[in-house]
């Protein structure tokens, strides 16, 4: 049997453009891309460990865009009454950078939300707790 030493994880996300997608993902996260093991290849740090893994498939085997129930979540904090006001800039900051907004913004028991679709069309929940 073999032994695992660590054990790490990752989130997979193709896309048409991996460079112009890591540097949207870097720009909302405040981190900076990094180049991965190709041209092709980019890697975003994700806050909760690991990394962002962003790619462009291989011509044999395509990866179509589509939606579905999977989304990134993106989540913040921010103080009492201010959390409507940290989404409406995170939003402004998401939409500069090529979203675009699917659902206003929206207050829920566990914060305020709104969801997105990226630049390359998949679906994004940006969400601040208070």
């Amino acid at each position: 049997m073999l032994e695992l030493v660590e054990m790490k994880g990752s989130i997979v996300l193709a896309a048409d453009d991996p460079a112009a997608l890591a540097c949207f993902y870097g720009c909302l996260l405040g981190v900076e891309p990094q180049q991965g093991l190709s041209a092709s290849h980019w890697r975003v740090t994700w806050p909760a460990g690991g990394f962002l893994e962003i790619y462009a498939p291989s011509s044999s085997r395509p990866q179509p865009r589509q939606l579905g129930r999977l989304a990134l979540c993106l989540q913040r904090h921010a103080d009492g009454g201010a959390s409507t006001q940290v989404l409406h800039s995170w939003i402004g900051q998401a939409t500069a950078q090529g979203a675009s907004l699917l659902t206003p913004p929206r207050q829920e028991p566990f914060g305020v939300e709104a969801w997105l679709l990226d630049p390359e069309g998949n679906r994004l929940l940006l969400l601040v707790q208070a």
